[in-house]
């Protein structure tokens, strides 16, 4: 999303969700064609110096060092999963203020559902030695997942400032009513349109070229998988995220200019793998 470009609404939310929609299934797609290779996500295992995490945390921090250091987490829809990183060369950009002051960063999870159930779901090979490649398109399939899953809170924020329904979200959220509060953000007919779109694009990106003349299309991904995969983790993560955000869209917390700034680079991942 243009984050310069015109005001915030929920439709140029949704275009941008629909956008990420394409990278997301791509990546999960070529993830599919190699191993789980699970030897990637154990501590420990590739001898590193002076680094006992795992080869894809060392991948991905330096994948981050390298992002960072041209401004992408300065960017308010951006998380990075590690907090050790590189101050930009290029020169800062001036971004409108669009969101509530929050901290709010599920990466932690995001890492845990990936590694332990998509990909397992999505490969069908145990171990094929391409750790490389594996740990290549885990990096791009984190941080498209990261960035969409965020997203939930411009969805949310777009939803606050409806004019249609703002007066009951404040009266919902100086309540506190969780329920009530994740029932009025819950479209179920915009969920079902998601689930059978993505279906359709798993279905039409996964087709192998060269199978193409015969009755039944060669896939490269049973294209059920994705939205199982969304209703499972990606849009339940994703409304974790509004509600979390909606529950303190009234609050003034005391947060740091940092904060602030959107750019809160939590060290989830340094306590519980012992980077």
């Amino acid at each position: 999303m243009n984050f310069f470009e015109g005001e915030m609404s929920l439709e140029k939310v949704r275009q941008t969700l629909i956008r990420l929609e394409d990278t997301i299934i791509f990546q999960l797609i070529e993830r599919s064609q190699f191993g789980r290779n699970k030897i990637i996500y154990e501590n420990n295992k590739f001898g590193f110096k002076d680094f006992k995490g795992s080869f894809l945390e060392y991948y991905v921090r330096e994948r981050e060092n390298l992002d960072s250091s041209i401004r992408r987490y300065d960017s308010p829809d951006e998380l990075p999963f590690f907090d050790k990183i590189q101050k930009p060369i290029l020169p800062n950009l001036d971004y409108p203020s669009v969101l509530h002051p929050n901290n709010i960063n599920v990466n932690k999870k995001i890492w845990d559902s990936y590694i332990n159930n998509i990909v397992p779901r999505i490969c069908t090979i145990d171990d094929d030695s391409n750790y490389g490649s594996s740990a290549t398109i885990d990096t791009a399939c984190l941080q498209a997942l990261s960035r969409r899953i965020h997203f939930g809170k411009f969805v949310a924020e777009a939803k606050f400032t409806d004019p249609k329904y703002h007066d009951e979200y404040v009266k919902l959220i100086t309540n506190q009513e969780k329920d009530k509060i994740y029932e009025l953000l819950t479209n179920k007919d915009v969920e079902k349109k998601l689930l059978a779109r993505v279906e359709k694009k798993a279905r039409t990106f996964g087709q192998d070229i060269e199978f193409q003349d015969k009755e039944i299309p060669h896939l490269k991904i049973q294209p059920t998988l994705i939205p199982e995969l969304y209703n499972d983790f990606i849009m339940p993560l994703t409304k974790e995220v509004e509600l979390e955000y909606l529950l303190n869209r009234l609050n003034t917390p005391n947060m740091t200019e940092k904060d602030k700034e959107g750019h809160l680079h939590s060290s989830i991942l340094k306590e519980d793998y012992k980077i």
